[in-house]
């Protein structure tokens, strides 16, 4: 009986159906659906040549082959407390995006949550942290490192001491520290 009344009821329903006109269809221009997405890269930049690089302000490293724009940044603010370093990818990103940005060299892998953020006219991805945190240290080895971002291909960075002093510079808070103690005077009899 119970069989019977449902098959009943799904046959109303659907001669219910039939006499409905389709619903009117839509058509949507896809110029006009919004920003396009960012173009992403087909093949990882050429590094070959590429090398870092202190900014003008002192206050940024950046590498990138010469002439060109930065393709990876550190950049230190060392006058926060604490001291505050932001990793950048220079590739273009879109508001409100997030992605992961795995860094693997001098025997450690890093991952660094990176936004887009808008910054001197351009969207790049970007992850602030306190110069003190350990995912950092993967910078100051001199051995050689890969950066990867989804659709922003893999960086390969050329061993450089040059990130782990920057790394250890911010650190300090942005002081000079000595790396050779000064030999104690001997006292005169």
């Amino acid at each position: 009986m119970r069989a019977a009344l449902l098959a009943t009821f799904v046959a109303a329903i659907a001669l219910t159906a039939c006499d409905r006109a389709p619903p009117p269809v839509q058509r949507v221009d896809l110029a006009e659906a919004g920003p396009a997405m960012p173009r992403v890269m087909e093949q990882s930049p050429d590094t070959t040549l590429a090398s870092w690089r202190v900014a003008d302000d002192g206050q940024a490293l950046h590498f990138g082959n010469a002439g060109a724009d930065p393709l990876l940044s550190l950049a230190c603010r060392p006058g926060e407390n604490p001291p505050q370093i932001s990793v950048i990818r220079h590739l273009t990103a879109l508001p409100g995006q997030g992605a992961l940005l795995p860094v693997i060299g001098n025997g450690m892998r890093s991952r660094f949550m990176v936004d887009a953020t808008l910054a001197n006219g351009e969207w790049r991805w970007e992850a602030k942290l306190p110069a003190a945190d350990p995912s950092l240290d993967v910078f100051t080895g001199p051995r050689d490192l890969t950066a990867t971002l989804p659709g922003g291909g893999m960086l390969e960075i050329a061993g450089s001491r040059l990130p782990g002093e920057f790394v250890t510079w911010c650190r300090a808070g942005g002081v000079v520290r000595p790396t050779v103690e000064p030999e104690a005077e001997e006292p005169v009899s």
